[in-house]
């Protein structure tokens, strides 16, 4: 199954992004296999992050909670809040590099 996995950030904890962005892109790339797609949410005009999109592929929501329960960022406190959804991807056949 797929899931899109919206992170929303602690604003105070910025320099936690900071110190771990290098640890949290190694997690990233050491997970690519279920973490298909991935990155930081910028507001607009903003070049601050806000939070972070990843698209997911697992066997459940639970699956989903357990990796990111991993990353750098969650364990080091950066993220405030999580929404985990099950995503529908509209034309299965089509392969998008982004």
């Amino acid at each position: 199954m797929l899931f899109a996995v919206r992170f929303h950030d602690r604003p105070d904890r910025l320099p936690v992004r900071h110190a771990y962005l290098p640890a949290h892109v190694a997690w990233l790339d050491a997970h690519q296999d279920q973490v298909l797609v991935g990155g930081s949410l910028r507001d607009p005009g903003d070049d601050r992050p806000v939070g972070g999109l990843w698209i997911v592929e697992a066997e459940s929501e639970q699956a989903v909670r357990a990796l990111f329960a991993t990353d750098p960022f969650w364990v080091q406190g950066l993220r405030e809040r999580v929404e985990v959804l099950r995503w529908q991807k509209a034309f299965p056949d089509r392969q998008a590099i982004v």
